[in-house]
């Protein structure tokens, strides 16, 4: 029986994987869950899953649930809490579904401690790719993703060998605002961008869909996961999200991976790989589907995913800027402080603005973090 550490237990990605949990009671148990502030929820979820401990980021709440639930777990507070579990907590995978550079400092401890990464958070790899790569080769430890897409690719490649690959070909819905045109963006409102056609997911990775910054995002992070270079890499854009992600081979052969856009199936191959478990929940029908359509993204309307690609180009800690900024743009727009259009000028500001170091370390990746941050933030206050 696999025991689940849970970062994020109260988001899209942690309630469908204690959905798992309870489909699967025999295979997996939660080691532990760790919350922002959401304690109602997660005391529903101690009732019921009985994790050794627990962490919650608002002390306040913290307080307040240990008056709820006595001793029927640990309840650790504050932040450092999220890296306090990881090192102290019996556990076999580490779900990391935590939206942020928080992720970062714990999933690199769960990598010292030869665990597995089900990861789910974009911004260990965006921020920190070179150096997860070389712990992960150091400690002999794994990431197993959980994004839909580059679960697809990761299950595509499974028998293959890399000198093969052509190219991977990374799907994207194209978001609520693929037929609106660029100059509609000034006027977006905040329920429209939050209108995903597809996908149930939380607000900021929501508007990263509408911006295709997400796309953006999971671009930088199969550079790192699969050591590919960035022309190996392409963006096509599938109104339907059947099609998770390809790959393309030198032979001009494609494998693809699909299924109906339900977060709950990566997440579960990457609770259960190597194996595959007998689930019927989510099942796809393909002669329902009708038709699968593609075509290329307009870089010039999506300016966030083009810098993407700027960033891998530039290098060093220019893709932590990027992430800090879009965070911080995405803020400012859902608190309705800057307009929908005006997120990708924010990040260019900070990408402007900010010293990039050409050499990545822990360091200069957290200093360039708050930097990024504390400069957007005064501008736009």
């Amino acid at each position: 029986m696999k025991k689940i550490l849970i970062l994020g237990s109260t988001g899209s990605i942690g309630k469908n994987a204690l959905e798992i949990i309870r489909n699967f009671k025999n295979e997996f148990l939660v080691a532990g869950l760790t919350v922002n502030d959401n304690i109602d929820l997660l005391e529903e979820q101690i009732n019921e899953f009985n994790p050794s401990s627990v962490v919650v980021k608002n002390k306040e709440k913290a307080r307040e649930l240990k008056k709820r639930t006595g001793n029927k777990c640990r309840i650790i507070e504050g932040e450092e809490g999220l890296l306090q579990i990881t090192k102290e907590e019996d556990y076999d995978i580490l779900l990391s579904a935590i939206v942020g550079i928080a992720g970062l400092k714990p999933t690199i401890e769960a990598i010292k401690k030869n665990k597995r990464i089900a990861l789910a958070n974009k911004e260990t790899l965006v921020v920190a790719g070179e150096i997860i790569i070389q712990l992960l080769n150091e400690y002999n430890s794994e990431i197993i993703p959980v994004d839909s897409e580059h679960s697809a690719i990761f299950q595509c490649l499974k028998g293959e060998e890399k000198k093969d690959i052509n190219k991977i070909i990374l799907t994207a819905s194209g978001g609520p605002f693929l037929n609106k045109s660029k100059e509609e963006f000034c006027n977006v409102t905040i329920k429209e961008a939050l209108s995903h056609p597809n996908w149930k997911m939380g607000n900021k990775i929501t508007i990263d869909s509408a911006t295709m910054m997400n796309k953006g995002l999971e671009v930088i992070e199969a550079f790192w996961l699969f050591g590919l270079s960035k022309d190996q890499i392409d963006v096509a854009i599938h109104p339907q999200s059947i099609i998770h992600s390809m790959v393309e081979f030198k032979d001009g052969s494609i494998k693809a991976q699909l299924s109906l856009p339900d977060m709950k199936l990566p997440i579960l191959y990457a609770l259960s790989y190597p194996k595959r478990f007998n689930y019927s929940d989510v099942l796809t029908d393909i002669k329902k589907i009708g038709q699968l359509i593609f075509f290329e993204p307009d870089f010039d309307k999506f300016v966030c995913l083009k810098l993407a690609y700027d960033v891998i180009e530039e290098g060093g800690t220019a893709p932590c800027i990027l992430n800090a900024a879009n965070e911080v743009a995405v803020e400012k727009f859902l608190t309705g402080k800057i307009k929908f259009s005006q997120i990708p000028d924010l990040i260019k500001e900070a990408l402007d603005a900010i010293n990039n170091h050409s050499r990545a370390t822990l360091e200069n990746i957290f200093e360039v973090d708050i930097k990024t941050r504390e400069f957007l933030n005064k501008k736009y206050n």
